[in-house]
């Protein structure tokens, strides 16, 4: 299901090879907030129909193999956006989330708790990011 050559990137598409269904965006337009699901799920095709008749990214986060020197956030050591979260945006919970891939998460492996203590603020299809969610997840200059 997973390659192993590859931590997982957090902030996936659904298309990605090997991608799962790591949770469900929850709270509001205005302070969404993602809320881990216990067992990561392969997705198919019923799972992103559950979406319409939005974008499945706008309300499921998915993970997959990170495709390093193919994604615009990876400068070719490190995931500039898991950098950019850590150093821009506030924690937005008080412990570790339950998190199913944390062992294998990117974002873990580099940047550690501040990672997790962020990460459910980010919603890969955000159309109302504020101005700090704009800068944490613009792409990496190259």
């Amino acid at each position: 299901m997973k390659d192993n050559t590859q931590p997982l990137c957090p902030s996936a598409q659904p298309d990605w090879k090997g991608a799962l269904l790591i949770g469900i965006i929850e709270g509001t337009a205005k302070i969404p907030l993602m809320a881990h699901i216990a067992s990561p799920q392969p997705v198919t095709k019923k799972i992103l129909d559950l979406s319409h008749p939005v974008t499945p990214t706008e309300v499921f986060r998915f993970a997959a193999p990170c495709i390093s020197d193919e994604c615009i956030h990876f400068n070719g050591q490190k995931c500039q956006l898991a950098t950019r979260v850590v150093q821009l945006l506030p924690e937005v919970v008080e412990r570790l989330p339950l998190c199913a891939i944390r062992s294998q998460c990117r974002w873990w492996l580099q940047e550690s708790e501040a990672a997790c203590m962020r990460c459910p603020q980010v919603v890969t299809d955000n159309y109302n990011p504020s101005g700090i969610m704009r800068q944490a997840t613009a792409p990496a200059e190259l």
